[in-house]
Parts: C-alpha cells; structure tokens; sequence
C-alpha cells in the first residue's frame, strides 16, 4: 500500500510561479510511473505531467501535455520519495485541484487517470489576473 500526500499549493498571480510536492510512503519503488492530474468542478480529471523509469540506462523519461508543455516540469528525488512539479508562468487555468499519481504496474505510464492504483489527496491551486 502507498500514501501519497500533496503539499505545495497556493494563490498566486498570473505569471507565477509554484511547486508542488508529493511525500510517497508505504511499498514505493522508483520504478512506479508518477503523475500529475489535476480538475476543477464540473470537469474531468485532466493529465498534467507524468514521470517513468527510463531504457535500460536507467535515466528517468517525462511526459507533459500539450497544455503546460514549456511551463511544468515534473520530477522526482528517489531518495526522499518525493515527487515534484515546477509550475512556472501560470495562467488562470491553470487553476485547479491538483492530484499525484502513482501507477505500479511494469513498463506502463498511462496518459490517462484510469489505470493509476495511488493518489494524493489533492493541492489547491488558484492563480489569479
């Protein structure tokens, strides 16, 4: 079982910037696909960044959607479990509820929320004009 818990959540203006964090504990391994997914009411859930083992040299491979692509990056500190997401030139909609992910199974890291086994409980982000 993991836990993962987001912290780093706030209300900034319109070109600020935030990072987010997610504390993993439990059965965590490196080799978990992470990911950040975040929505706001009345919409689904919506792909942010996600996060995988890399090719047999062992570097880390990420992914971002086409929505934040050059603005979000994500990455992670295996070390202390700890998943993150740089979030810079935000925009208002970028406002949302702001989950991570964790998915166990080998070799896969899916763009969508459904095949995820772990989540956080969610960080508010508001950015304003």
């Amino acid at each position: 079982r993991v836990e993962l818990v987001e912290s780093g959540g706030g209300s900034v203006q319109a070109g600020g910037s935030l990072r987010l964090s997610c504390a993993a504990s439990g059965a965590t391994h490196s080799s978990y696909c992470m990911a950040w997914f975040r929505q706001v009411p009345g919409k689904g859930r919506e792909g942010v960044a996600r996060i995988r083992m890399g090719s047999d040299i062992g570097g880390d491979i990420t992914y971002y959607f086409d929505s934040v692509k050059g603005r979000f990056t994500i990455s992670r500190d295996n070390a202390k479990s700890t998943l993150y997401l740089q979030m810079n030139s935000l925009k208002p909609e970028d406002s949302a509820m702001y989950y991570c992910a964790a998915d166990e199974r080998v070799g896969f890291c899916s763009s969508g929320h459904g095949r995820y086994n772990y989540w956080g409980q969610g960080t508010q982000v508001t950015v304003s004009l």
